[in-house]
């Protein structure tokens, strides 16, 4: 009969240590008598929390974008942010560390978020122990203590039931706090509030040195003002304080149709010219796009038009190849619809949309910022959710948009006529911005975010990234000094150029919060 002894601490921290030793496949042919030694101890609840389950792994070798696979070793399922030190900590006192990449809803398109033969940190476990605490309302409703695996859509729903939001967002609400914090966030609403990094207190960062950090812009600054759109080379975010402000109950939605490109852009720079936090003539959101035969009126974004009027639209958009739209929104409560009207067509007197071709509705709050999901649902019913996501997205300075207009939309895009999905063109105000961060946007005061959001097929990818290419080409043969969000590079040069006169404060803290080089390789900066 088998009879069980207690395994005493000393031998249960060596068996874990050699097991993570060999899931990262480090000194493999030290005995564990030396591992000890040479060794710190890792924390016995860590080894159930490691998996090389193959479905595990597979799912941390893939994301959004189905176009990158990078394996790692193992996937870490914290149920703290102590166990994520924890880990950071045995690799960065390893003899030859490992690299960690936190993994939140995977929206990333070119392996951002993983880590070859390293450890990828599921986020989403998190919530799974945070039992209902990850997002924290304040007594006085002014901020709100968020965890940063939390979608930005379960912080809109546990905000509005106390009648307060975030005033910044993204598009797409299944993102994590800590994913867009690390990029910039951005959306139309960016215009007048900034971009979601410009709306924090302060953060908790786990560092690549394993300390937990509690940083704002008086506490730990250096640290703070790294990580937002440090694209998680500095740390990995558990906690970040966001603003809160009254919610609206309702919006006014408005789309104009544009064939004049110059016209269409004269009228969003009118718009965001206004653009005080308190200006009650300020619009709340401000975006515009692009309807061409590959992309309307059947995506998402154009459900917004009413069926009667496809006919039409497709119509102009035969005759002009490319229609643009010009997308506003004003937020009210029930109480004041009348008045936002009224409100809304002073601000909107003398724009210069094609006669008749103004849509409008309105819509609960809510509906507005999550109405992307509607689109998402239909997507996967039609099985064209989970797919390739060749995405390139811009910056352009303002000065050069209708550069990019013609050599770009009518050169490249309009020639080739194979997009699929929606492209996105609004500017933006740098003022919003905070220099000290480590996001990086063109030098002018007014400059244009660029997105093509495109979706393929898993045969048809490699068009999608020679026309990605040849846009890129164009723009520097041009000199249109374009600047990429969401970037993805693939030598040191190119990042340096990337970040231009950044790159040596971003280097240094670099070497200053994570010397070893240990977090976020998938974006291929460091590593």
């Amino acid at each position: 009969m088998a009879v069980s002894f207690p395994v005493p601490s000393y031998f249960t921290a060596i068996f874990i240590i050699s097991r993570l030793m060999s899931i990262v496949g480090i000194s493999e042919h030290w005995n564990s008598m030396n591992i000890s030694s040479k060794l710190p101890p890792l924390d016995v609840a860590i080894a159930d929390k490691l998996s090389v389950d193959p479905s595990a792994v597979e799912s941390a070798s893939r994301d959004y974008g189905h176009i990158a696979k990078v394996v790692p070793k193992a996937v870490l399922h914290p149920s703290s942010v102590e166990d994520i030190a924890a880990l950071v900590k045995f690799s960065y006192d390893n003899p030859v560390p490992f690299t960690v990449a936190a993994k939140g809803h995977g929206h990333s398109v070119r392996g951002q978020a993983m880590a070859d033969n390293g450890v990828v940190i599921d986020m989403a476990s998190m919530k799974k122990h945070r039992n209902g605490t990850g997002i924290r309302v304040s007594s006085d409703g002014h901020y709100a203590d968020v965890g940063g695996e939390q979608l930005w859509f379960d912080v809109l729903n546990a905000t509005l039931k106390r009648g307060v939001a975030p005033v910044s967002w993204t598009d797409y609400l299944y993102l994590t706090v800590g994913g867009t914090l690390s990029n910039a966030g951005i959306s139309g609403q960016s215009f007048r509030f900034g971009p979601q990094i410009s709306n924090v207190y302060e953060m908790d960062v786990i560092t690549g040195n394993a300390d937990i950090v509690t940083c704002s812009p008086k506490k730990n600054s250096e640290l703070f003002y790294a990580v937002l759109g440090g694209l998680g080379q500095f740390g990995i975010i558990t906690r970040a304080r966001i603003p809160l402000e009254p919610a609206p109950k309702r919006v006014k939605w408005v789309r104009m149709l544009y064939n004049d490109f110059t016209a269409f852009t004269r009228d969003q720079e009118l718009l965001i010219s206004i653009n005080g936090r308190r200006d009650k003539n300020a619009l709340d959101y401000v975006e515009g796009s692009l309807l061409m035969d590959q992309g309307s009126p059947d995506n998402w974004r154009s459900s917004f038009f009413p069926p009667k009027d496809h006919k039409r639209i497709t119509s102009l958009i035969s005759n002009h190849g490319i229609i643009y739209c010009l997308e506003v929104v004003k937020h009210h409560d029930d109480q004041t619809e009348d008045i936002v009207d009224k409100e809304l067509r002073q601000v909107l007197k003398g724009l210069s949309y094609m006669p008749g071709l103004m849509f409008e509705k309105h819509v609960l709050y809510a509906e507005f910022l999550n109405r992307v999901e509607s689109g998402e649902a239909k997507l996967r019913s039609r099985g064209l959710w989970d797919v390739p996501h060749p995405w390139l997205n811009l910056f352009v300075p303002k000065s050069q948009i209708a550069d990019f207009n013609e050599g770009v939309f009518k050169g490249i895009v309009l020639k080739r006529n194979i997009t699929k999905g929606p492209v996105l063109v609004y500017p933006m105000n740098r003022q919003k911005w905070d220099d000290r961060m480590s996001a990086v946007i063109p030098d002018e005061e007014v400059f244009y975010a660029v997105g093509f959001l495109h979706s393929s097929g898993f045969d048809d990818r490699e068009a999608f990234d020679d026309q990605n290419a040849e846009i890129l080409q164009f723009c520097d043969e041009a000199g249109i000094r374009v600047k990429q969000y969401l970037p993805h590079f693939t030598s040191k040069d190119a990042w340096i150029n990337h970040f231009g006169s950044k790159w040596e404060t971003f280097q240094q803290k670099k070497h200053q919060f994570d010397p070893k080089m240990l977090l976020s390789p998938g974006q291929r900066i460091f590593n």
